[in-house]
Parts: structure tokens; C-alpha cells; sequence
């Protein structure tokens, strides 16, 4: 009986140290990452492991790296993953400092995670971030600085510089299998001196701007009366035209009536010459005549008085 115990408890207490060491063989892979494996005795061997639980031999050890978008900081404020002041200087083409708060999202190729773990040494994904990805953002970002003035840094050309070092942060981490996705500016400061410069260089940019766009509404203002003046000329000469017409129409008209008027006149008058025969000039004469006799003067040839 008591042998029966003895071996009872032994075979528990096998099943419950085969049960402990079954839990602590047990790795987990969060949601969005992939895990390395690494086998003591052999090194990499390409075994990648997905997200879920998985049983791990005790000599193997699995290295996480986030193939989802981390997004991360460097801030001067205790912001995400910047949890003290990680804002940084850079330089300017002519020697000024400008300091300035940034913001990234990253994430580790897939299909290089394994090549990745060897070239960092079996670090983890964070500690990439925090001891290589960090810092080349900051120098890289120096790199693309010193290309430009302070003026258009803090000024019109930020939104070109920060598409300029989105493209130039890409090339540059591709080769270690960081996949950087986005890059931005939060925010950029200077000393005093720099920004009353930059103010001065706006405010004139601002000035000629306005007298731009002052000329240029000046001159389609100008085009516009050009082109009423134009309208207006063509309308008139038009107006001219259709005048001169309906004058040459009205002369032509009256000349025409006028001719009409004589040659009706002169038919007139040929009928009447047509119809003066003896009989009705003496018709006529008697018709004028007011029954008065003529007086008569002189001596030789008769000279015919009618008095009225």
C-alpha cells in the first residue's frame, strides 16, 4: 500500500514537472509580429514563427520583430515612445541650427527578419528601434538638412524637404529590412535672431506676392477694357456702316422719287401740250376774259393793252 503511494506521488510529480516545463516551452507571438527563432546548438535556421502560441524546445530562443506599423518619436515632450526630451539639432547651408521634434512609422520586411536578426546580433525589434533606427533617423535627417537654408527649412519649403527626407530615409533603411513608411516634421524652432530673419524674408515674399497678383489684376483689367474698347469700336463701325446704307438707300430712294416726280411731270405736261389744240387755247381765252374791251395806243403798229 504504502509502495502504491510512494508511486502515486511520483508520477504526479512527473506529470506536474512535464506540465511545468511544457508551459515554460510555450512562446508567444503578439498579433503583428513574427518571431526568429534561434537554436542554441545550430544558430538561425530559418524557421519563422507567426503570430499564436507555439511550443519551443528549451534550447531554442525566439526573437520578436513587429512586421505591423510601429509608430514612434522623437519628441521634446513625453510623447508615445519618447519618454524624456529626444528632440535634436540639424544643421543649414548657411550654418544655422534649427531644432526639431519628429515623428516615424516603421516596420521589419517579413521576408527579411531572419537576415536582420544576424546583422543586429539576435537584438530585438525594440532594441533596433532604440539603439540603430532612432539614432540614423536623426543623422540622416542632419544629412538632408545641410542642403537647405534656414529660411525655407522653417519657411515654403518644409513640406518639400519633408517629402525629400521621406524618400531619403527609405532608401537608406531598405538595405537592413526597415521599411520606413512615413516621416514628419512636428515641430521646428529657432533662436530669435533667426526667426525675425525669416519673418523679414516672409513679409517681403508676402509684399511681392501682393504686387503680383496687384499687376496681374491690373493687367486683365486692362485686356478686359482693351477688349470692351474693341467690341465697342467694331459695334460703332458696324452702326457707321448700317447708317451710311440706310442714307445711300434714303438718297437713292429720293432720287428715284424725284426722277419718278419729273418724268410724271413731264408726261403731264406732254399730254397737256398734246391736248392744246386752237379751239381750247380759245376756249381758255375766253374763260380768262372779263368781258372788258382792249385799249388801244399808238400810231403805227397796234400795241394791245389788257387792263386789269
Amino acid at each position: 500500500m504504502r509502495k502504491r503511494t510512494i508511486g502515486a506521488i511520483f508520477v504526479g510529480i512527473v506529470i506536474l514537472l512535464g506540465i511545468i516545463l511544457t508551459f515554460m516551452c510555450m512562446k508567444r507571438v503578439p498579433a503583428g509580429y513574427v518571431g526568429v527563432v534561434y537554436n542554441m546548438s545550430g544558430g538561425v535556421d530559418g524557421e519563422i514563427l507567426t503570430q499564436g502560441w507555439h511550443l519551443v524546445s528549451p534550447t531554442k530562443k525566439v526573437t520578436t520583430y513587429s512586421i505591423g506599423i510601429e509608430q514612434s518619436y522623437l519628441s521634446s515632450e513625453s510623447k508615445g515612445d519618447s519618454k524624456g526630451d529626444e528632440s535634436f539639432n540639424i544643421p543649414t547651408s548657411d550654418g544655422k541650427t534649427v531644432k526639431v521634434n519628429l515623428e516615424f512609422s516603421y516596420r521589419f520586411d517579413p521576408d527579411e527578419v531572419t537576415d536582420t536578426f544576424v546583422r543586429f546580433k539576435g537584438r530585438s525589434g525594440e532594441e533596433v528601434k532604440n539603439t540603430f533606427i532612432k539614432p540614423k533617423i536623426m543623422a540622416w535627417t542632419q544629412e538632408v538638412s545641410a542642403t537647405y537654408p534656414v529660411t525655407d527649412i522653417f519657411g515654403d519649403k518644409r513640406t518639400e524637404i519633408n517629402a525629400q527626407l521621406d524618400t531619403y530615409l527609405k532608401e537608406k533603411f531598405t538595405p537592413y529590412g526597415i521599411i520606413i513608411d512615413t516621416v514628419n516634421f512636428t515641430d521646428i524652432s529657432v533662436d530669435d535672431e533667426t526667426a525675425a530673419a525669416i519673418q523679414k524674408k516672409v513679409t517681403a515674399q508676402q509684399e511681392l506676392e501682393l504686387a503680383n497678383i496687384e499687376a496681374q489684376t491690373a493687367r486683365i483689367q486692362a485686356e478686359k477694357e482693351k477688349e470692351v474698347a474693341l467690341i465697342e469700336a467694331e459695334k460703332n463701325k458696324e452702326t457707321a456702316k448700317i447708317n451710311a446704307e440706310q442714307a445711300r438707300i434714303k438718297a437713292q430712294g429720293e432720287a428715284e422719287a424725284k426722277k419718278i416726280a419729273a418724268e410724271a411731270e413731264a408726261e403731264a405736261n406732254r399730254k397737256i401740250a398734246e391736248s392744246l389744240t386752237p379751239e381750247l387755247i380759245e376756249k381758255l381765252k375766253y374763260e380768262q376774259w372779263n368781258g372788258e374791251l382792249p385799249q388801244v395806243q399808238g400810231s403805227g403798229n397796234p400795241i394791245v393793252d389788257i387792263t386789269p
